[in-house]
């Protein structure tokens, strides 16, 4: 796995700046976003918006068998991470699966090591992960070839970076293909402008 893991980082680093197409965000209504989840990480603990008091999140929805769009955000979160160099103990990515049948959260986070291991990855029922897409208008359905295995499909999903604030509340979504430079030059922006971390 780790293997194929190299041949998606090396494409999702060569794609930087190049066109991927992720599915269309489902977030053309007007009802406002819900940040809220409730997950597990690979070490059973559950996750929510709220357990990072004093960090601002990077939530990405994706799963590990992506093929491109996945690989390319993840590759692009770790280059904003070291892009903001001290400041990056102020910012927890988090990568939240859309595939919760074959993406348990092991799996999961050793697929978000391979890209940074500062990156949580999260896990859970299909209800619970359905519940968290709705909440944050990520649209994503299973898409199988005819004949294919049952567990041989691919998860057209909903792609972009979420924003959260200190404490889980929702601040700004960047759409997928967004600059790397410009998402950085964003959260420098927000980390200036919080009170700074109790000591």
């Amino acid at each position: 796995m780790i293997r194929a893991l190299g041949r998606f980082a090396l494409t999702a680093l060569l794609a930087l700046g190049a066109s991927a197409v992720p599915a269309a965000d489902a977030t053309t209504d007007d009802t406002p976003l819900r940040p809220r989840y409730l997950l597990m990480d690979a070490k059973g603990r559950a996750v929510t918006n709220e357990t990072f008091p004093e960090q601002f999140q990077l939530l990405s929805f994706g799963y590990t068998f992506c093929p491109d769009v996945c690989p390319t955000t993840l590759a692009e979160v770790a280059e904003v991470m070291k892009q903001l160099g001290p400041l990056a103990d102020r910012v927890q990515p988090v990568f939240i699966t859309v595939d919760p049948a074959r993406d348990t959260p092991a799996q999961l986070q050793q697929y978000a090591d391979f890209f940074d291991p500062r990156i949580i990855g999260l896990s859970g029922s299909p209800a619970l992960v359905e519940r968290v897409a709705q909440n944050y208008k990520v649209r994503y359905e299973i898409v199988r070839e005819p004949g294919a295995a049952p567990d041989a499909y691919a998860v057209d999903h909903s792609a972009g970076l979420y924003v959260l604030a200190p404490g889980g509340s929702f601040v700004k979504k960047f759409a997928f293909g967004t600059p790397v430079n410009q998402i950085t030059d964003s959260l420098r922006q927000l980390i200036d402008q919080a009170p700074a971390p109790r000591q």
